[in-house]
C-alpha cells in the first residue's frame, strides 16, 4: 500500500517531468497508481478522483500501443478507477466508461499477450456489473464467456484463479436466478468444488469454500432434488461447523445453513431423527442471536417452523404451544415493510389453526383468519408466497364458515382457492391439497345449496387431489374419505332403503360405496353402458381402500395382515374384504374384455393373487380362484408373451385339476384350459426356434398391430370424440374402441394368409385408415363446452344448448362423411393443465395438417351470405386451420355446405378459392399447398396483421406452428414480448431481414420489432426490377446533388435552421466486408437481445425539420446521408428526442445475399451485377448511434423509401455489421 512518502515521491518526480518530457506519461501513471492504492486502503474519494484525472492526461499522451505495452496499461489502470468510482457513487456513466476502456484494451492484448488474461477477466468483471445494473441478459452472457475464457489461463496454481473462479460463479449464479437453467448450477458446482480444491486442509478459507459449496449443493437439490446432493450439503456444513468452533464470527450462519438443509431431508424422506437434530442446531443457532441480534427473527422463524413440523408428525400440544410463542415473537422483529413478514405471519396463522381444530378456541381461528388477510396483502399475485397464502386463508375461512354457517366465508374461502390451482401446477408439492381444500369447500356448499355442479366439481377435485396423493402420503387417508362421502352423496340414489342414513365411520363408508359398486356392476350388464363399469370399479376400489388401518401402507399388506388373523373376532371384515376382492377381479376382468388395456388384465391379476391368500387349501373358492388367475396370466401372455406368465397358468391349472375329480361340474373345462396353455408355450417355443426376421409371425401379430397402433397414436391428439357414440376417448379408450372392432379382427385375419413381406405395409395401412379424425375450426362463443363439462359423458344426450349444440353438430357432420373420430379445441384439451396447453399449441398445426378434412364452421354465415362477413377471418387462430389441412369443407350456421357446393373440398372449388383469396390475399396456391417455415416470412406476417385473439399474446402463439418454430409459451406475458420472442427466432434461424420492414410504434422487446402485429398490414416491400433501359441509364447518367436551401420564415412560427451533423472521429466499430464479396458476410443473428444486423450504411450528414403542420402529429425532416439523393422522413417524435448522444444518424439497408438474386455468384460479383440489384429504390432503416457501438432503430410514421445517388455510390458501398439494441 501506497504511504504519504510513497505518494511525494511520486509528485516529485512529476514535477521533474513538466508537459513534454519524454517521460510525463509515466509519472502520471505511477502517481495515479499510488494514489488508487491508497484509496483502496482509505477509501477517500478524492484519491480516487485525481488518479482518473492523472490516468486520463497518460492516457492521451499513450495515443499508440508501444511494445512496453503503457496504452493497454493506462486503459485497465484508468478502467479500474473508474469502476471502484462506479461502486462507490454508482454513476452509470463511470461503469459504461469503465466498460469501454477495457474493450479497447483487450483489443490491443490478443491471445498470446501478457495482460490478455487480465483484460479478459476485468472486463468480465465490468460487464457482471453492469448487467446487475441494467438487467441487460446479453452483458451477462458476454461476462460469462469472458470469464471462462480467463479461466483457461489461469491453471491450479495461478494467483489469479481464485478469483476469475469466484467471479464466474457469482454471473452464472446470476443467470441461474434469472433464467433457472440447471446447467449453469451444474457448473457452479463444478466450480465451487474447483474452488475448495485451492483450499486444502488447514487453509484459512477453506471454511468459507466449505460453506459455499454447501450452499449451492442445497439450491441443486431444490432444483432437481437429487438426495444425494442434500446428504453431502450436511456433511459438508459438519466439517466446516467444525472449522468454526464456538466464538466463531460465521459459526451461526453454518449452524443455520445445517438446520435447513436438515429440515429438508426430513421433508424428504421423513425421518424423525433429521427433524430432531434440525431442531437442536436451530436451539443453538438462536443462542447466538440475542435480543437486539439482526438475524433472531430469522432463527425464531426457522426454529418455529421445524417445531410445527414435529407437532404435524407427532401430535404433542406443546410442540404447537412452543411454535406458536416462536412465530408471535417473531413476527413482532418482522414489522410492517420487513421482507419476511408474510412467512412469519402464514405460519403463524397455521399454527394457531390446528391450535383451533384441537380445542376449538374461536379467538385461535378469527386470529388466523386476521393474521392471514395480512399476509396475503404483503403477498400479491406474483409474490412466490401467494400461493401458499390463499391456501392459508382459504382453509381458515372455510372453518370460520363451518363454525359460524357464514355462507360468506364460504364463497370467499372458494374465490381465494381457484386461484391457487393455477399458481400450483402439475408436479407442484402442494397442488393435492389445492384440490383437497377446493373439493371441501365445494361439498360444504352443496350441503348448504344442493347444486349439483357444486357436488360434481367436489368429486372432480377429490379425484384428482387422490391422484396426487399415492400410497403411503400422509394425507391420502383423509382425501379418501371426503372424495368418499362425495360419492356416497352423489349415488346415495341407487340405494333400494326408504331412508338412506350417511353412513359415520369408515368401515360403513366403504360398506356403502361397495353395495353401490354392485348397483352400476348390475346395471352394466343390462344397459352395457360406459360409465357404470367405471363407476363400479371406481367405488369398489375406494372401498377396499377405506378398510385399510392406518399401519396398512398398500392393499397387499392389508390382506397379509387380515389373513394372520384369520382366526381372530373379524369375520365381518375378513368376509367383506373377499367379497370386495372378488367384485374387483370381475369387475376389471370385465373392463378388459371390452377394452383390452392391460391395466385391468394387470389389476386382475394382483386381486386374484390376494384372494388366493384367503383361500386356502379345502377352500371351496380356491379352485375359481386358481383357474381365474391362470386364465388371466394366459391373456396376458397373448398380449405380451412372457415365458413366466404362461409357465404359471400351467402350474395353477395344474394344481386346480388336482383338486377336482372326473364328474364334477369343472373339471372338463379345467383340462382343456391346462392343454392350451401348455400348446400355448410349445407354439412359442416353436415360433422362437423358426424365426427369421422376415416377418410378422401369427404369434406376433396382435402384439405389432398394437405397438403400430401406439406409434399412430403418438402423433395425433390425445383425447378424440367417438363420432358414434358422442363419447370422449382418450388414447387407451382409442385403443380399445379399435381392438373390439370388426376391423381388427379382419386385420388380424388378413395377417394370417398375405405375404410376411406385405404385413406390415398392411398394418400400417389399415390402422392409419381407422384413426382418420376429422378438426373443427370456429370462432369461439361463450358457453363453449369444456374437457370436465363432457368427459365421462355422451354429448349426444346431453341439452343442445351453446357451444354443445355446436359440439353435437359437428360430430353429426363428421360421421356424416363416414369417419369414426373428431377434435374440437374447446372440450379436447385440459385448459387446466399448462404442459397439456403447451403440447398442443406445439402440435396443432400438424394436427390440423394431418387430419383428413376440415370442417369450418361459420356460426354467423346464413345460408344465403358469403364466406368474407364472417368473423372466422379475422380471428388469429384460425389462420393456421386454414392453411394446414388438405381438405376443407365450409358450412354455415344451419349446418349446410358453403352454398349447397356438392365438392368434397372446397380448397378444390375453384369460386370458393377465389373468394378465399380476395378475403386473406394469400395466393391461392398456398392456400392449396402450404409449407410452415420461414420462407416470405414478411408476407406470413401481414396475413396475420388484420387479426385479434382474445389474449393478446396468443396472436404471436398462433404463428409458431406456421413458422414451424417451437418456443416456450409464456401465458402472462406481453404481447410485445411474445412477438419479440417469434421475431428474434425466426431472424436468428433464418437471417430473414424482411420481418424488420415495419411501420409504426417500436416494441420495448427490441428497437427493430413492432410493438404490434398490426405494424405489418403494409403490403411487403418488393423492390422494382429495373427494365434494360432504366438500368443504362442509371449506369451511365449521375443524379444532381442535393443543396440544404433555407426555408422561408413563416408568420408566427420560428425559423428552423439547418443543422450539421458532427463526423465521429473513427469509423463504425464493428466487421467492414468488401461489397464485391460478399460470400463471408454472415446472416443477421441475434446474441440474447442483441441483434448483429449487416447493412450497407449511408451516414447522415444534414438534416432539417421542416414548418410544423398543425394537422398532424408527426414531424417531417429533409435529410441528407452520403450515397443517397434527398428525402424526407416523418417520424412521431422529435428526432431530437429519440436520438443517441453521440448524435451520429444512419440510413442502413440491411444486407441479405438475396438482394443480388437467386443465382448471383458471392465470391466475385461483378458491377453491373451490384448497380443492377442495388440501385432501385430501397425501404431504409433509420439508426442512432450509443455509445461503444450499439445502435437503436428510430421508428418511423412511414416507409422511408431511399434512391442511391449514382453509379459510384453503389460501387463504392461496404457492408458493416451493426450492433442493435
Amino acid at each position: 500500500m501506497a504511504s504519504v512518502d510513497d505518494i511525494s515521491r511520486e509528485r516529485e518526480k512529476l514535477e521533474r517531468c513538466p508537459p513534454g518530457h519524454a517521460g510525463r506519461d509515466v509519472a502520471l501513471f505511477s502517481l495515479a497508481y499510488a494514489l488508487n492504492e491508497r484509496y483502496g486502503k482509505e477509501r477517500k474519494i478524492d484519491d480516487l478522483n485525481e488518479a482518473i484525472t492523472l490516468h486520463r492526461e497518460a492516457l492521451e499522451l499513450r495515443p499508440v500501443q508501444n511494445e512496453e505495452g503503457h496504452r493497454s496499461d493506462s486503459l485497465s489502470n484508468l478502467a479500474h478507477c473508474l469502476s471502484s468510482r462506479y461502486d462507490k457513487l454508482g454513476t452509470v456513466d463511470d461503469l459504461e466508461e469503465a466498460i469501454a476502456m477495457e474493450r479497447e484494451a483487450l483489443a490491443l492484448c490478443p491471445p498470446g499477450h501478457p495482460d490478455h488474461d487480465f483484460s479478459l477477466h476485468n472486463l468480465g468483471i465490468y460487464l457482471g456489473m453492469r448487467f446487475e445494473k441494467q438487467a441487460e441478459a446479453c452483458d451477462l452472457e458476454e461476462a460469462i464467456q469472458l470469464l471462462r475464457a480467463a479461466l483457461e489461463f489461469h491453471p491450479p496454481g495461478h494467483k489469479w484463479r481464485s478469483p476469475t473462479l469466484q467471479e464466474l460463479i457469482r454471473c452464472l449464479s446470476s443467470r441461474y436466478e434469472s433464467q433457472g437453467e440447471v446447467n449453469d448450477l451444474e457448473e457452479i458446482v463444478t466450480l465451487r468444488r474447483a474452488e475448495l480444491e485451492l483450499c486444502p486442509r488447514g487453509h484459512h478459507d477453506r471454511h468459507v469454500s466449505l460453506h459455499n459449496l454447501a450452499y449451492d449443493l442445497r439450491r441443486r437439490f431444490t432444483k432437481t432434488t437429487a438426495i444425494r446432493d442434500l446428504e453431502e450439503c450436511i456433511e459438508l456444513h459438519r466439517t466446516a461447523l467444525e472449522l468454526r468452533p464456538p466464538g466463531h464470527v460465521n459459526r451461526f450462519s453454518t449452524l443455520h445453513e445445517l438446520s435447513v438443509c436438515l429440515s429438508s431431508k426430513y421433508d424428504e424422506q421423513g425421518m424423525v431423527d433429521d427433524l430432531e437434530e434440525a431442531i437442536t442446531f436451530g436451539r443453538v443457532a438462536l443462542q447466538l442471536c440475542p435480543p437486539g441480534h439482526r438475524s433472531r427473527g430469522q432463527s425464531l422463524h426457522n426454529l418455529a417452523c421445524n417445531i410445527k413440523k414435529r407437532f404435524v408428525k407427532q401430535a404433542t400440544m406443546h410442540d404447537l404451544e412452543e411454535a406458536i410463542e416462536l412465530l408471535c415473537r417473531a413476527s413482532e422483529l418482522r414489522p410492517t415493510g420487513h421482507p419476511d413478514r408474510s412467512s412469519s405471519l402464514y405460519e403463524f396463522a397455521f399454527c394457531l389453526s390446528r391450535r383451533y381444530d384441537e380445542h376449538g378456541i374461536a379467538e385461535d381461528l378469527e386470529a388466523a383468519v386476521t393474521l392471514g388477510r395480512e399476509a396475503l396483502e404483503l403477498c400479491p399475485l406474483g409474490h412466490p408466497n401467494h400461493g401458499i397464502c390463499l391456501q392459508y386463508l382459504g382453509r381458515d375461512l372455510r372453518k370460520s364458515s363451518v363454525q359460524t354457517s357464514a355462507i360468506r366465508d364460504l364463497e370467499e374461502a372458494i374465490e381465494l382457492l381457484r386461484p391457487t390451482l393455477e399458481l400450483r401446477p402439475i408436479g407442484h408439492p402442494d397442488r393435492s391439497t389445492s384440490h383437497h381444500e377446493l373439493a371441501l369447500c365445494l361439498s360444504l356448499r352443496h350441503d348448504k345449496y344442493g347444486e349439483t355442479g357444486d357436488l360434481e366439481e367436489a368429486i372432480m377435485y377429490g379425484r384428482a387431489a387422490l391422484e396426487l396423493c399415492l400410497p403411503g402420503h400422509p394425507d391420502r387417508g383423509l382425501v379418501l374419505y371426503s372424495l368418499a362421502c362425495d360419492l356416497w352423496k352423489k349415488f346415495r340414489y341407487l340405494h333400494q332403503a326408504t331412508v338412506v342414513v350417511r353412513p359415520t365411520s369408515r368401515a360403513d363408508l366403504a360398506s356403502s360405496l361397495f353395495e353401490l359398486s354392485q348397483h352400476f356392476w348390475d346395471r352394466s350388464q343390462k344397459q352395457a353402458m360406459v360409465t357404470d363399469l367405471d363407476n363400479a370399479i371406481c367405488l369398489a376400489t375406494y372401498a377396499l381402500e377405506l378398510r385399510l388401518s392406518p399401519e396398512d401402507v398398500s392393499v397387499a399388506a392389508w390382506v397379509q395382515r387380515l389373513f394372520k388373523e384369520a382366526n381372530s373376532d373379524e369375520p365381518v371384515v375378513l368376509s367383506g374384504a373377499i367379497d370386495n376382492l372378488r367384485a374387483l377381479v370381475n369387475y376389471h376382468r370385465a373392463r378388459f374384455q371390452d377394452r383390452h388395456a392391460l391395466i385391468d388384465l394387470n389389476e386382475a391379476i394382483a386381486f386374484y393373487r390376494h384372494m388366493l391368500q384367503f383361500c386356502p387349501t379345502g377352500h371351496p373358492n380356491r379352485v375359481s380362484s386358481l383357474c381365474g388367475l391362470a386364465q388371466c396370466l394366459a391373456d396376458r401372455f397373448r398380449r405380451q408373451p412372457t415365458a413366466t406368465d404362461v409357465d404359471e397358468a400351467i402350474v395353477l391349472e395344474q394344481e386346480a385339476l388336482q383338486l377336482l375329480v372326473r364328474g364334477d361340474p369343472g373339471y372338463d373345462m379345467s383340462r382343456r384350459c391346462l392343454m392350451a396353455y401348455v400348446q400355448m408355450k410349445i407354439k412359442a417355443q416353436a415360433v422362437m426356434m423358426s424365426l427369421d426376421g422376415s416377418g410378422v409371425i401369427h404369434f406376433d401379430v396382435e402384439q405389432v398391430i398394437y405397438n403400430i397402433v401406439s406409434e399412430t397414436l403418438k402423433t395425433m391428439p390425445t383425447r378424440l370424440l367417438h363420432t358414434h357414440t358422442g363419447i370422449l376417448c382418450n388414447r387407451d379408450a382409442q385403443v380399445s374402441h379399435f381392438l373390439s372392432s370388426p376391423q381388427y379382427k379382419h386385420l388380424v385375419s388378413l395377417c394370417k394368409t398375405c405375404e410376411p413381406n406385405q404385413q406390415m405395409e398392411l398394418i400400417r395401412t389399415e390402422v392409419s385408415k381407422y384413426f382418420q379424425y376429422v378438426t373443427l375450426s370456429h370462432r369461439w362463443s361463450s358457453g363453449e363446452p369444456l374437457l370436465h363439462d363432457i368427459e365421462g359423458r355422451k354429448i349426444y344426450s346431453m341439452p343442445a344448448t351453446g357451444g354443445l349444440r355446436k359440439l353435437q353438430g359437428f360430430c353429426a357432420v363428421a360421421c356424416g362423411w363416414d369417419y369414426l373420430w373428431a377434435w374440437s379445441d374447446t372440450c379436447c384439451i385440459d385448459k387446466h393443465s399448462s404442459a397439456e396447453v403447451q403440447e398442443t399449441i406445439g402440435s396443432m398445426f400438424a394436427w390440423y395438417q394431418q387430419s383428413a378434412l376440415t370442417i369450418v364452421y361459420l356460426s354467423d354465415v346464413p345460408d344465403i351470405g358469403s364466406l368474407g362477413s364472417s368473423e372466422w377471418f379475422r380471428r388469429g387462430w384460425t389462420l393456421q386451420e386454414l392453411l394446414a389441412p388438405q381438405t376443407v369443407l365450409f358450412y354455415t350456421q344451419n349446418w349446410s355446405l358453403y352454398k349447397n357446393l356438392t365438392s368434397s373440398n372446397h380448397k378444390t372449388d375453384v369460386a370458393v378459392l377465389a373468394e378465399l383469396q380476395r378475403e386473406t390475399g394469400i395466393e391461392s396456391q398456398l392456400l392449396c399447398d402450404f409449407s410452415p417455415g420461414m420462407d416470405n416470412a414478411r408476407s406470413r406476417l401481414q396475413w396475420a396483421s388484420s387479426r385479434r385473439t382474445t389474449r393478446p399474446e396468443d396472436i404471436a402463439y398462433s404463428l409458431f406452428g406456421i413458422f414451424n418454430v417451437h418456443l416456450p409459451v409464456l401465458y402472462g406475458e406481453s404481447a410485445e414480448n411474445a412477438l419479440g420472442r417469434l421475431l428474434a427466432e425466426i431472424v436468428s434461424q433464418s437471417g430473414d431481414i424482411s420481418v424488420l420492414d415495419w411501420v409504426g410504434q417500436p416494441s420495448p422487446f427490441h428497437s427493430c420489432f413492432p410493438a404490434h402485429i398490426t405494424s405489418y398490414q403494409r403490403l411487403p416491400t418488393l423492390p422494382p426490377h429495373l427494365t434494360a433501359e432504366e438500368r443504362s441509364s442509371a449506369i451511365s447518367e449521375e443524379l444532381p446533388s442535393f443543396e440544404v436551401l433555407s426555408l422561408r420564415d413563416v408568420p408566427g412560427e420560428p425559423t428552423v435552421r439547418p443543422v450539421h451533423l458532427r463526423t465521429p472521429d473513427s469509423n463504425v466499430h464493428g466487421d467492414v466486408h468488401d461489397i464485391h464479396s460478399p460470400a463471408r458476410v454472415p446472416l443477421a443473428r441475434f446474441f440474447g437481445r442483441l441483434l448483429a444486423l449487416p447493412c450497407i450504411p449511408h451516414q447522415v450528414t444534414t438534416i432539417q425539420l421542416k414548418g410544423p403542420d398543425p394537422s398532424t402529429p408527426n414531424y417531417t425532416y429533409n435529410i441528407q446521408a452520403s450515397g443517397l439523393t434527398p428525402l424526407e422522413i416523418t417520424l412521431p417524435v422529435k428526432l431530437e428526442e429519440v436520438s443517441g448522444s453521440q448524435g451520429i444518424l444512419y440510413l442502413v439497408r440491411p444486407w441479405h445475399s438475396k438482394l443480388l438474386g437467386p443465382f448471383a455468384e458471392l465470391d466475385g460479383v461483378t458491377d453491373e451485377q451490384l448497380v443492377s440489384a442495388l440501385r432501385a429504390p430501397f425501404n431504409a432503416l433509420l439508426l442512432t448511434q450509443l455509445r461503444y457501438n450499439e445502435y437503436k432503430r428510430i421508428a418511423s410514421s412511414t416507409p422511408i423509401t431511399a434512391h442511391p445517388l449514382d453509379r459510384d455510390s453503389v460501387l463504392n458501398s461496404e457492408i458493416r455489421i451493426f450492433n442493435i439494441v
